[in-house]
């Protein structure tokens, strides 16, 4: 099992930045692909960022390019998001993502995805 937990959400003014953070705690040896998803309401969730193992390689969604950098420590067990310019179309919940380079047994079955419980990003204009 992977344990993720977000913090850093908020309700801002657009045009400002915003820094998430998600701690990862339970099979973290296991850990390859990290990185951020957001849901807006009655939609499946997207990717935002994504950052592989060894920090080699970042893929972004089109309409962050440029604003958001995504990060890693991988002695923390951390990745985060850091947001800039952000704009009223930002607002969703953002999710922390996990994918392991084996499947880990949990009590649901094998899975080789985690995901955190979400936190709210608010972008007013």
């Amino acid at each position: 099992q992977v344990h993720l937990v977000e913090s850093g959400g908020g309700l801002v003014q657009a045009g400002v930045s915003l820094r998430l953070s998600c701690a990862a705690s339970g099979s973290i040896c296991s850990i390859n692909v990290m990185g951020w998803y957001r849901q807006y309401p009655g939609r499946q969730r997207e990717l935002v960022a994504a950052i592989t193992r060894g920090c080699r390689n970042t893929n972004y969604a089109d309409s962050v390019k440029g604003r958001f950098t995504i990060s890693r420590d991988n002695a923390e067990n951390t990745v985060s998001l850091q947001m800039d310019r952000l704009k009223p179309e930002d607002t969703a919940v953002y999710h922390c993502h996990v994918e392991t380079i084996w499947p880990i047994r949990t009590a649901s079955g094998m899975e080789s995805e985690f995901w955190g419980q979400g936190t709210q990003v608010t972008v007013s204009s």
